[in-house]
């Protein structure tokens, strides 16, 4: 006698509990994903931060900065030209690229568009990541590099103060610990690539952000989109 094979019903039950398994352990993949990427990004930043602090007291206690003449030729300069000044203190030697995988958060994979000087809007992201591209120096974190000059862009009407760390020595900063020194390159939108939304551009966007007492943190950045008109530069 022939041995019996699967029934018709039997094989539906079988593809049932298969997609109840599936349904049940894919949000705990994707979840562990995600941890996975915050602590490896989280392990970046605090590399970074701490060569951050190596080049500072190599160099009087000042800050890896182009300064504050940057501004008049990329203001953009002020927040993404420490890496080329510090990149050494963390054991990088040759140019940046984006093979720089310890500046290269795992979670980052898209951008706002208005970094685009080619986008007409409305806002959207794109892709490939913030570190693939050359106006962040291939890199997911910046500096807080603003240089407490107010200034206007061509879509604004009134200036912006951009408040940052340019030219301040870290250990003039009153609350270190408060005070952010290199953070994901999402936070000042902010944004978040670790947990996005529909907006572009939203209050409690999630993001690490390291601090001038060496400390990283897990955060949600407080934005007032009514601020200016929604060019706001400021977050905390």
């Amino acid at each position: 006698m022939a041995p019996g094979g699967f029934t018709l019903i039997e094989l539906l039950v079988v593809i049932a509990i298969i997609a109840i398994l599936a349904a049940l352990l894919l949000p705990v993949i994707s979840a562990t994903k995600k941890r996975a990427q915050r602590t490896a990004c989280l392990n970046n930043l605090g590399e970074i931060n701490l060569g951050v602090r190596m080049y500072a007291d190599d160099a009087h206690d000042t800050t890896p900065s182009p300064g504050s003449a940057a501004a008049t030729v990329d203001a953009m300069l002020l927040y993404t030209g420490y890496k080329e000044l510090m990149k050494n203190y963390v054991g990088l030697k040759s140019a940046s690229s984006p093979q720089d995988k310890l500046f290269a958060c795992p979670a980052d994979a898209f951008f706002p568009s208005f970094f685009l000087t080619n986008d007409p809007g409305p806002w959207r992201y794109v892709s490939p990541g913030f570190h693939d591209q050359p106006f962040s120096d291939f890199s997911s974190y910046v500096f807080n590099g603003g240089n407490n000059v107010v200034q206007m862009n061509q879509a604004q009407t009134k200036g912006i103060p951009r408040p940052g760390l340019t030219g301040v020595k870290l250990s003039s900063v009153k609350q270190p610990s408060r005070t952010a020194l290199v953070v994901e390159g999402s936070a000042p939108g902010p944004w978040s690539w670790h947990d996005p939304q529909r907006d572009v551009l939203f209050n409690g966007a999630k993001n690490m952000v390291g601090f001038v007492d060496g400390h990283v943190s897990y955060l949600k950045i407080y934005w007032d989109s009514a601020f200016n008109g929604g060019n706001s530069q400021a977050f905390m």
